[in-house]
């Protein structure tokens, strides 16, 4: 193979690997987006959650009909956001803590914050 014909793999070789970088570089970003978007209308929900009940309370009426579809409203959207917040944590080669949300590192066993068991026990028998 000449110096040219080296010259084209190597650039080749070299756009491939920048293409797959700045293709992960926009999924990141579009899911930083959806993060945001999804905490903006936590936030909404929440907010309306809170005046519905302070109307409520101050009418000295009790939990609504409009309460409870809210509160599935809300459960909803963080099922959406942590679903997303997973997909973020995956591109980034990370693993979250089930019981404080903590970002790991992927081969960690131990969560580096609260110290519970990243890996459940089915799992670790499945990487063996």
């Amino acid at each position: 193979m000449g110096l040219f014909e080296e010259v084209v793999v190597n650039a080749k070789s070299i756009l491939g690997n920048a293409s797959k970088k700045a293709g992960k570089l926009i999924d990141v970003s579009k899911l930083r987006i959806d993060l945001a978007e999804t905490h903006g209308k936590i936030s909404k929900k929440l907010e309306e959650l809170g005046e519905i009940i302070y109307n409520n309370y101050k009418q000295g009426g009790n939990e609504s009909n409009n309460t409870n579809i809210l509160f599935n409203e809300i459960d909803e959207l963080y099922f959406t956001f942590n679903k997303v917040k997973e997909q973020l944590s995956h591109i980034r080669n990370k693993v979250i803590c089930k019981k404080c949300s903590f970002e790991n590192e992927q081969n960690s066993v131990y969560c580096s914050k609260c110290g519970a068991e990243l890996l459940e026990k089915e799992d670790l028998r499945q990487d063996e």
